[in-house]
């Protein structure tokens, strides 16, 4: 079953420095039907204008993953921790006990990226956060972030959580396939282009929740770029 969720149809938030689209209830966005998916919370489209950003603020218990697709972002937090994660790669912070952080636009063009919570497995894991420098180029999906035993030798920055973060570009004409094991879903995300997912079209920022496929076949019909988080249900 494929759920489209078309990007028209997603919650919002604006302000003079940030427009917000929100894949599931999130702020002052509620939709009953729309709270999350397995242990998947939050999926936020964000455009952050230049020089400006998320001031100092608290998280617990809760694995925050950030998608960088235009620009970058600089991460600074409470245990000193800071650095800069731009377009194609991925930084992960283990919320955990509790953490404080803040995210800031520095450049000189607006930033727009994926903000994703999945629920850890287990309460009280230490908070920490991490950036690594991903490929962008290349067909496929690769996989960046992942709490899954298989996926242990990965090289894909650690989650406290059973799910695995994939991304890639597809050009035009070119597929790719994942495969899904029983209990499991995928919500996916064009974040730029058109594909086609298991026979359904996806424009570009709509999402897909997925479940009880054994197999997920995208083709590009435009040159995309595919973000896709494989969760417990």
């Amino acid at each position: 079953m494929i759920d489209i969720r078309p990007f028209a149809s997603l919650g919002g938030f604006r302000n003079e420095w940030l427009n917000a689209r929100h894949h599931f209830s999130f702020g002052g966005y509620m939709d009953a039907a729309r709270m999350g998916f397995g242990r998947l919370r939050v999926w936020n489209d964000d455009e952050v204008a230049p020089g400006t950003g998320f001031d100092p603020h608290p998280h617990r218990e809760m694995e925050i993953i950030t998608y960088i697709r235009e620009g970058a972002i600089t991460h600074r937090d409470n245990l000193g921790n800071e650095g800069r994660t731009e377009a194609g790669d991925v930084q992960v912070m283990h919320a955990g006990t509790g953490i404080v952080h803040a995210e800031y636009n520095l450049e000189k063009t607006p930033t727009r990226l994926f903000q994703i919570w999945i629920r850890p497995d287990r309460a009280g894991a230490a908070p920490g956060w991490g950036t690594k420098r991903f490929p962008r180029a290349g067909s496929g999906l690769g996989i960046l972030a992942s709490g899954r035993e298989q996926d242990r030798d990965s090289g894909a920055l650690p989650l406290n959580a059973d799910a695995a973060l994939f991304a890639g570009t597809l050009r035009q004409g070119e597929t790719a396939s994942l495969a899904l094991q029983a209990g499991r879903g995928a919500y996916l995300v064009a974040a730029s282009g058109e594909i086609t997912v298991n026979g359904r079209k996806l424009d570009a920022r709509d999402g897909a929740a997925i479940t009880n496929e054994d197999v997920i076949d995208l083709t590009a019909n435009s040159d995309a770029e595919v973000v896709l988080v494989d969760i417990l249900l």
